[in-house]
């Protein structure tokens, strides 16, 4: 029997490839992962990450736990919610930020179906900045979208840091403007991109704006010029362009934070729903998960 906790670490340290960053989104020490994974390799008797000074990889065993351990998590949360005995019914009007539709998204709408069948959800898609709003209007009930480290609230689940990225191909001209390829406003990637190269005194042209990120990675990757993005979600088909005379340093990032208002909280426990950290890497996201109104789900207890 694999401890679940151990599971967890191992699951994400093999997300993020770094100790400290999966300390970071498990809310631990460094060395409390250290230790969960040693004890997890001992229970296994192989090793699952070979170790370096210049990083982390799994090795051909930790590559066939992966496997394993969600599926020992999902088993021990099938089970959880069973004896529980409630269940979630309703609606569910959620929004979720552009930068999460090609990567993550997906395993986190996936992780809900599996945890609550009976709940119904209404997606929307926009800029963090306008489900930011939104929410403040009571259009939505949940969003998940990114939020600048200068706004206080929430728990935190995970940093990352902006970089430039493009095509392999692209060169960039110092004495030319930095073709910029951004999202229109009220995008606060855009913001923090424009606000870097300002203070840098970096002369910029925006060749091409795009409420969807589909379009803006098309134009990155068709060469048009480099879009700032979150380091940890960059596109297949992109690359981090080398900071240098053409393009200054990346911009500071954004961060991801849990926040619920307490009707929410309230209702999370009589519905028996609890915010889990990570176990398969669906929530750990470059966004904020804010709920300031009470849901729109009733719950009933099971047979």
């Amino acid at each position: 029997m694999y401890d679940p906790a151990q599971l967890r670490t191992f699951l994400a340290v093999s997300q993020t490839l770094s100790f400290t960053q999966a300390a970071d989104r498990l809310g631990v020490r460094q060395s409390t992962v250290s230790q969960q994974v040693r004890k997890l390799e001992a229970a296994v008797g192989r090793q699952l990450f070979a170790r370096d000074t210049h990083g982390v990889e799994l090795t051909e065993d930790g590559e066939a736990m992966l496997g394993f351990a969600r599926s020992i998590l999902e088993a021990n949360e099938r089970a959880a919610s069973w004896f529980r005995g409630t269940r979630l019914r309703g609606r569910l009007r959620f929004g979720a930020s552009e930068d999460f539709v090609v990567t993550r998204l997906p395993e986190i709408l996936e992780g809900f179906r599996r945890d609550h069948p009976e709940v119904d959800l209404e997606l929307t898609v926009e800029l963090s900045g306008t489900l930011h709003e939104r929410l403040e209007a009571g259009k939505l009930d949940l969003v998940l979208a990114k939020r600048s480290e200068e706004r206080p609230g929430g728990q935190l689940v995970w940093r990352d840091r902006l970089v430039w990225i493009g095509a392999e191909r692209l060169r960039l001209d110092p004495d030319r403007p930095l073709p910029l390829i951004v999202f229109p406003p009220p995008g606060l990637t855009r913001a923090r991109a424009l606000d870097v190269l300002e203070r840098h005194g970096r002369s910029w042209r925006i060749v091409c704006t795009s409420g969807s990120l589909n379009g803006l990675v098309a134009a990155a990757r068709a060469g048009l010029g480099v879009m700032a993005h979150t380091h940890g979600l960059i596109p297949p088909g992109l690359a981090p362009v080398p900071n240098g005379p053409g393009c200054p340093t990346s911009a500071r990032g954004f961060r991801t934070v849990v926040r619920k208002s307490a009707a929410g909280r309230r209702l999370a426990r009589r519905g028996g729903a609890t915010r889990r950290r990570d176990p398969g890497g669906a929530c750990a996201t470059i966004g904020e998960i804010s709920c300031r109104r009470p849901l729109h789900i009733s719950h009933t207890r099971g047979a």
